[in-house]
């Protein structure tokens, strides 16, 4: 029986299973050479592999192969099966291409981060060994997997155990986030903590300012419901939109991405209604269709304005004609109207 699976998304089951394999297989390796040592047996550390902030730079591309090394079976199995799941869905709704860059997006962005912040954390508290943490593991990758079902189908709702439990899927990555950090602030995962927050935000980033909208030539989705407030509760959203607001106009400032037309939220809004009213495919791309047809009208007439204007401006005295003869004739009455001699 013939499985179809895109081929991003196969690659990426692939390469999770291939480079967990190698990786318990080096683990096993080194376990067998520090059986007799003082050294604990259970962490040993396979630099080449899982990503190591100290010898990230002897070690580089473990800046993506870490996304792909889950360190028990447990993980193996949750990860391949979100990989599955997820992967059909988005790649034969955006594109190979498309879903491919979402993937770079959450698996380097987020490790470089990482990076850097126990290279920090190694400095600011004059602990070495926090810098020599090894992290692996899909999480970022998950996150962003979220942030995309998010923006395409918001109010889509899961059902869980025969429908006891049912929640939204614009309510997913706020509940993975709080999981993530509700572990590593009482179990000490902080990798999965870290990670987490750093794919969910770059991927929501990518997504809300760079991704280009094929449907109506823009970039970004600038929809309402979309906002990164919008991931969080609504009681604390309006806290968390002051924040956000203060960054996107500093971030705009500083020319590091562009300001939203009226233009591109109304068609972003647009989608994002016939999203949320789970509108066909064919149906919403019609309706997309018809906005950027109005939107081109608009402008059409906009420009036709522009021309007349000039045209006056170019020519003062057209537009203050006097009257042809002031001496002119009025018209006779009829003969109706004609007063009686």
């Amino acid at each position: 029986m013939r499985i179809n699976i895109p081929p991003i998304t196969r690659a990426l089951l692939l390469s999770t299973i291939f480079f967990t394999v190698l990786y318990a297989l080096a683990r096993w390796n080194a376990l067998s050479q520090n059986a007799g040592d003082a050294v604990p047996a259970f962490s040993p550390s396979i630099p080449f592999l899982t990503l190591v902030p100290s010898m990230s730079v002897y070690y580089p591309w473990t800046i993506v192969t870490s996304t792909f090394v889950e360190q028990n079976v447990l993980n193996l199995l949750i990860n391949t099966t979100a990989v599955y799941l997820s992967g059909k869905y988005l790649e034969r709704a955006w594109g190979s291409r498309d879903f491919a860059t979402i993937v770079v997006v959450a698996t380097v962005v987020p490790n470089l981060l990482v990076i850097f912040t126990y290279v920090l954390w190694a400095v600011v508290t004059r602990n070495t060994t926090r810098a020599d943490t090894p992290i692996a593991g899909a999480i970022s990758l998950q996150a962003a997997f979220l942030v995309a079902f998010k923006n395409l189908v918001p109010e889509h709702t899961v059902s869980l155990y025969k429908g006891t439990i049912k929640v939204r899927v614009k309510h997913f990555p706020f509940i993975f986030l709080i999981l993530n950090t509700f572990s590593g602030i009482v179990f000490g995962t902080d990798t999965a903590l870290l990670l987490g927050w750093y794919g969910l935000i770059s991927t929501f980033i990518y997504l809300r300012f760079f991704k280009y909208q094929s449907e109506v030539g823009t970039k970004g989705d600038a929809s309402e419901t979309f906002a990164f407030a919008t991931f969080f509760p609504n009681v604390i959203q309006p806290f968390v939109s002051i924040f956000c607001d203060y960054i996107y106009n500093l971030a705009c400032q500083l020319k590091i991405i562009s300001p939203f037309s009226d233009e591109a939220i109304a068609s972003s809004n647009e989608q994002a209604t016939a999203r949320e009213g789970g509108l066909p495919v064919a149906i919403n791309q019609n309706r997309v269709a018809k906005l950027a047809s109005k939107q081109e009208e608009v402008e059409r007439r906009r420009q036709l304005a522009l021309k007349a204007l000039d045209e006056r401006l170019r020519n003062p005295a057209s537009s203050h004609d006097p009257t042809p003869d002031s001496t002119s004739t009025v018209p006779a009455a009829p003969p109706s109207e004609q007063p009686s001699k």
